[in-house]
């Protein structure tokens, strides 16, 4: 990812020097953990392979079962095989001086589908548990619970196996497979497959993002309250169609990502980690520290290395059984810091550097990165941190944690802070351009406009603030509403903007690019279990009648345009001109000129714009018809390059007419070119 783009090293910054010891010390205590856990199997990628230790396999011999539990003093196999009878026939053994369980059955004692949990015994207590290395775990519709299923299935035979995540100018399309579809219900893998993988290519897309991949009891959870780490979510189909799904997704050139929480669990016991061996302190810190009051969660001891061993092999799981090429790390300030994020606003270096840095949640991320880019070196990871710890999206080798970029929280953050708390005749073009491009010198960004978090319920997507309940009335392309007219203008310059100057990737969630209505609620007991509010309504996208349409098709247009241009690739937004007065900013990208007028009342007519020398064309402007505009702009017209004097220097520029809240993208080529 933007690997042709430079970045300085770390401790190159002044406001870091006063801590380069700690950096230093940090990055030891990596080394130090990875000799550990590697001294036998000899590599971190032969270390994250519990997986395949751990769980039920089947092998020329029969089946054998192994579990993690140091705590238990019985342990027995129950399901459709012993009548859900606890029998002699399945009890687990002891291994001698471990604390791993075990039990080896004859080919014909289990079959494909049957159904089965773990009956515990421990010191003073009992119970059901699902194995903590399941890879099917099945829901029941009526009661809730979950049991692991045996999956005995032909090895997939994949159909695109010289795949490649694009090095540059990732532009990621977030999705949830199980609210997809427009009819009310849950989504499966292979109707996104076949009805939601076009419309991504279509619309230009290089990577998708999908949520709620791993298994979790909570539906309305979004997917991050996670109980079986290593089970695809069974609610949208078998792991079969789900690999179909990427399979497909790489033969159509798109690059497939996943959320990976590996932030907190699931409080749940019998079908999740919490107490699973009867202690609390199994998987996570023991007392207070080994919960998350905010998230009702467990919180992980990345201190121990058994935990490590499940964590960093679930990495290497996901991508090498289900080929996917990178993964969103959710909640990294909640792990980073004792006390999660919660209540603290990051002001000071010194906070990055403090007693309340979980250090072992640090070098954890830095040995996940490195796994995953040893395993697979062209592979994606992206941070969610709020907090700005430095060094979290810095190279490895620069003493950072290894990620490829980070989430640019902020600039969602600027877009609903100026549309919803500032008039539009007092935006700050400088104060837009610095969130923007706001980044450290040694790391990428992923920007966005918005993501799934500014669309759940009790929130607003930005096209929801901008034109509030006028979107149930007058989205009709010919209806009269001033109010949509501003909404539908600023929503296109907000997205194309944030596009442009994006460090290494865009990010988009679906639906929000053609301004979904509403907000997304998934069933619960407070909106009688309705899936109405989680699906997503492609026929308002398709009806040409509808101004949803126009955003869409100006959304799939400057996706496909930077695409095109590789304006995303091996370069930076570098600023042109901004005038707070005229609400104008114009910056140059791969080649390409943005040019962006944010007045809410004032056109412009032959504004200059001091350029390099070349020859200029007009690709696109937001104010084409199909678009939604009023057609004030000559399409493809080209700019005659100028001579001018600027503070006794000579200059370049070329004459534009930029209507009030327009943009246009203008081509530069070399002369003669």
């Amino acid at each position: 990812m933007s690997r042709n783009v430079k970045r300085t090293r770390l401790l190159d910054d002044p406001y870091i020097e006063p801590y380069s010891d700690i950096i230093k010390r940090r990055y030891d205590l990596v080394e130090k953990r990875i000799s550990e856990i590697t001294a036998t199997p000899g590599s971190l990628a032969e270390f994250a392979c519990a997986h395949e230790y751990y769980g039920l396999h089947k092998n020329s011999d029969g089946w054998v079962f192994r579990e993690w539990a140091p705590n238990a003093s019985e342990i027995w196999l129950v399901g459709d095989f012993s009548a859900w009878k606890i029998l002699d026939q399945f009890k687990l053994v002891r291994l001698a001086g471990r604390d791993v369980w075990e039990i080896k059955l004859p080919l014909k004692a289990i079959s494909h589908e049957q159904f089965y949990r773990l009956e515990m015994c421990w010191d003073g207590g009992r119970g059901e548990r699902i194995p903590a290395y399941a890879r099917r775990v099945v829901q029941d519709k009526a009661s809730l619970l979950q049991a692991a299923q045996v999956w005995d299935t032909p090895e997939y035979k994949w159909k695109t196996l010289d795949f490649k995540v694009p090095a540059d100018g990732l532009t990621i399309y977030e999705a949830h497979v199980g609210m997809a579809q427009e009819e009310q219900g849950v989504g499966s893998y292979i109707a996104f497959q076949e009805k939601i993988l076009p419309r991504i290519v279509k619309a230009g897309y290089n990577t998708i993002q999908l949520m709620a991949v791993m298994e979790h009891p909570y539906y309305g959870s979004f997917g991050y309250h996670i109980s079986s780490f290593f089970a695809a979510s069974s609610r949208s189909g078998t792991p079969e169609e789900l690999k179909s799904l990427v399979d497909a997704a790489h033969a159509a050139d798109v690059a497939v990502i996943i959320d990976i929480v590996h932030s907190h669990a699931v409080k749940n016991e019998r079908d999740g980690l919490g107490a699973f061996d009867g202690t609390q302190y199994q998987y996570f810190h023991d007392g207070m520290r080994g919960w998350h009051e905010a998230w009702d969660s467990r919180c992980f001891d990345y201190g121990k290395v058994d935990v490590l061993h499940f964590l960093l092999s679930n990495c290497r799981y996901w991508l090498d059984e289900f080929h996917f090429d990178g993964f969103r790390f959710d909640g990294i300030t909640s792990m980073l810091y004792l006390h999660h994020g919660l209540g603290v606003d990051f002001v000071d270096y010194s906070q990055y550097f403090d007693m309340t840095v979980d250090e072992d949640a640090w070098v954890y991320c830095c040995m996940a990165n490195r796994l995953i880019h040893e395993l697979r070196p062209d592979a994606i990871t992206i941070a969610e941190d709020v907090s700005g710890m430095p060094g979290l999206a810095a190279p490895v080798d620069h003493m950072g944690a290894g990620f490829n970029a980070r989430m640019a929280m902020g600039v969602p953050e600027c877009w609903f802070k100026l549309i919803r708390d500032v008039k539009d005749e007092d935006w700050n073009i400088g104060y837009l351009w610095h969130e923007l491009t706001n980044c450290r010198s040694d790391e990428m960004t992923i920007n966005y406009v918005e993501s799934h978090d500014q669309a759940l319920v009790g929130g607003k997507t930005l096209f929801f603030e901008l034109v509030d309940d006028a979107i149930y009335t007058s989205m009709s392309r010919n209806a009269e509403n001033i109010g949509v007219e501003r909404g539908i203008s600023l929503h296109k310059l907000a997205r194309l903007a944030t596009l442009g100057t994006c460090g290494c990737g865009y990010l988009n969630f679906m639906g929000n690019e053609f301004g979904h209505p509403e907000w997304i609620d998934f069933p619960r007991e407070g909106n009688g279990f309705s899936y109405k509010y989680a699906r997503r309504q492609w026929s308002l996208r398709d009806n040409q009648e509808l101004s949803y349409w126009c955003l869409a098709e100006f959304d799939e247009a400057i996706i496909n345009l930077v695409k095109d241009h590789k304006a995303l690739e091996g370069s930076l937004p570098r600023r042109l001109y901004v005038n707070d007065h005229d609400k104008i900013l114009v910056f140059e990208r791969g080649g390409l000129i943005f040019a962006f007028n944010f007045h809410n009342a004032r056109s412009v007519a032959d504004y200059s714009i001091v350029v390099p020398p070349g020859e200029y064309q007009l690709l696109l402007d937001s104010d084409q018809e199909d678009f939604g505009g009023l057609g004030r702009i000559e399409s493809h017209q080209n700019f005659a390059l100028m001579n001018d004097v600027r503070d006794v220097e000579c200059c370049n520029i070329i004459k534009v007419y930029l209507p009030c809240r327009t943009a246009m993208v203008i081509k530069r080529r070399e002369p003669g070119s």
